[in-house]
């Protein structure tokens, strides 16, 4: 576990992983380093991706554990992020898209998951 948490979350994202939470159980999250909406951040059931010497955890958001890949966390100089939720799905697996919403991260060093 990190010395500091790097991830925190809007109220809107913190209702959003109650819910998950309450219908799939134990979760996690996990910011991916692909391109164009494979960069959303990917809330998970724990368990469901299997996690590798690679994907470094920078903190955890209400119980679920916020990861990201180690090599992609340095080049971005280890950025804090503001987990937080926008309406409209994305053409990802992630959970949180059976709401038609999905999550993204956002930090001073970069915007991660955006969409128009």
């Amino acid at each position: 576990m990190p010395a500091e948490e790097r991830i925190t979350a809007t109220h809107a994202a913190l209702e959003e992983l109650a819910r998950l939470r309450e219908r799939h159980g134990p979760l996690l999250l996990f910011l991916s380093g692909g391109c164009c909406e494979g960069s959303f951040p990917l809330c998970l059931e724990e368990g469901e991706l299997l996690l590798g010497p690679g994907d470094r955890r920078i903190g955890e958001v209400r119980g679920v554990p916020f990861y990201i890949n180690a090599d992609q966390d340095d080049r971005w100089n280890e950025p804090s992020f503001l987990l937080d939720l926008v309406p409209g799905e994305s053409d990802t697996f992630s959970l949180e898209n059976a709401d038609r919403v999905h999550f993204v991260a956002r930090s001073s060093a970069c915007v991660v998951g955006m969409s128009d």
